[in-house]
């Protein structure tokens, strides 16, 4: 506008509002018990989820009445009680409230919690299964065992169709061939709990190690490795046991109970053998230096052995080499005496003229309260060697001073 005049969104007339206004109008009429505490279903769609920790995505709606969708967040702490996150195509149910952000002027749904549409109530009891199964100590730290190095029977308990079987049958194939025994089971299913649960018992105490496996799936379909059937028999196994269910994002109570979990069924191949090249070139490598310091052994006993025969051969030459020592070693001990009586008298003799040099030191009287006088560089040592105004230099022990002869006065007695 002229003059740099910005325009004012609020007007005198008491019809016209501002948009902050009606923000606040907005979200206090939002604000009522009818639209809190709501339980929302809808599919997911554009979920994100952010680096702060809070989840963004929408809940679409469509049926015979239309079609809808609604923006929705979940914030941090509240996010991450949900395992696992949502994906854009699931059926889910969000329980939260709705607000309008006056910033962005964007209504949306503010959850607090998600579970799968269908599958609240397993969610419920997954919870209970897991507290009660916890206080039974099924997935107690202490008692789980340490999977073997190098078993040589390996069990696996899944399903003999699946590609999972395959996979790590190739796997341990490749990486160190062992025997493999399969202990068959359906994997999904409303009874599937108990034909793993006693697949898990049928091979116990017949393999080394025990890998429990299945490929990736839904909430539902993983669900029978949550039963407490199948924690259990894994609790009691005896045979140290992998648990190895869908992908890496996926955590059933069965990895919780296993005495070791694996990401994927291929990585639970990979982790129950070594793989044989690594263990051949490992093999290689200590084999050499096994023959190093065995040569290296060989070769110290050799030359004790040469010094033996030397020993045995050379004991006059022994003898004579101890009596040279003996001599050398008397005439090592007179020598030193004639040094130190040569250093004594050396002293003596440097002590003797110290003292003469400090006698013939001119200024040592100065050092004893006398004074110098000196005439044109010369010493001055008797008072007919000076006469009225002759200047004189005074020597004393902290300096010297400039004068000027005003009498001189002679002894008669001398």
């Amino acid at each position: 506008m002229p003059g740099g005049e910005q325009a004012t969104l609020v007007s005198d007339e008491p019809d016209i509002l501002s948009v902050i206004d009606l923000s606040r109008i907005i979200r206090e009429r939002l604000d009522t018990p009818d639209l809190r505490g709501v339980r929302l279903r809808g599919e997911v769609t554009n979920f994100r989820l952010h680096s702060s920790g809070h989840m963004y995505f929408s809940l679409s709606d469509k049926g015979e009445r239309g079609e809808a969708a609604i923006d929705c967040v979940i914030w941090r702490r509240a996010a991450d009680k949900i395992s696992p996150p949502p994906k854009d195509g699931m059926d889910v149910i969000v329980t939260g409230y709705v607000d309008h952000y006056p910033p962005y002027g964007k209504t949306q749904f503010v959850g607090d919690g998600l579970v799968h549409a269908g599958a609240g109530g397993k969610y419920l009891l997954l919870e209970r299964w897991r507290r009660e199964l916890a206080a039974e100590g099924c997935f107690a730290e202490e008692k789980k065992k340490t999977i073997p190095v190098y078993p040589v029977r390996v069990g696996v308990v899944t399903s003999p169709t699946g590609a999972v079987l395959q996979d790590i049958r190739n796997i341990l194939s490749r990486r160190f061939p062992v025997d493999l025994i399969l202990s068959p089971t359906v994997v999904q299913g409303e009874s599937a709990h108990i034909e793993i649960a006693e697949a898990i018992r049928r091979i116990d105490g017949k393999a080394d190690v025990i890998i429990i496996a299945r490929g990736g799936g839904s909430f539902e379909d993983l669900f029978p490795f949550n039963h407490p059937d199948v924690i259990r028999a894994i609790a009691s196994c005896r045979t140290p046991l992998i648990s190895a269910i869908g992908h890496e994002v996926d955590v059933t109570l069965s990895d919780l109970a296993a005495d070791l979990r694996a990401p994927t069924p291929s990585a639970a191949a990979e982790l129950v053998v070594c793989d044989r090249v690594l263990l051949l070139r490992e093999y290689a490598d200590q084999r050499t230096a096994m023959q190093n310091l065995l040569l290296d052994r060989l070769e110290r006993l050799s030359d004790d052995l040469q010094e033996l025969k030397l020993r045995i051969i050379s004991r006059r030459i022994e003898r004579r080499i101890s009596d040279m020592k003996q001599t050398s070693a008397e005439l090592m001990e007179r020598l030193q005496r004639g040094v130190n009586i040569r250093l004594i008298a050396e002293k003596r003799e440097i002590s003797l003229l110290k003292t003469q040099i400090q006698s013939a030191d001119i200024r040592a009287p100065l050092r004893r309260g006398y004074a110098l006088l000196f005439m044109e560089g010369n010493l001055i040592r008797s008072a007919a060697m000076i006469k009225a105004g002759d200047p004189v230099t005074i020597y004393l022990p902290d300096g010297e001073a400039e004068a000027t002869i005003t009498e001189v006065r002679h002894d008669r007695d001398l």
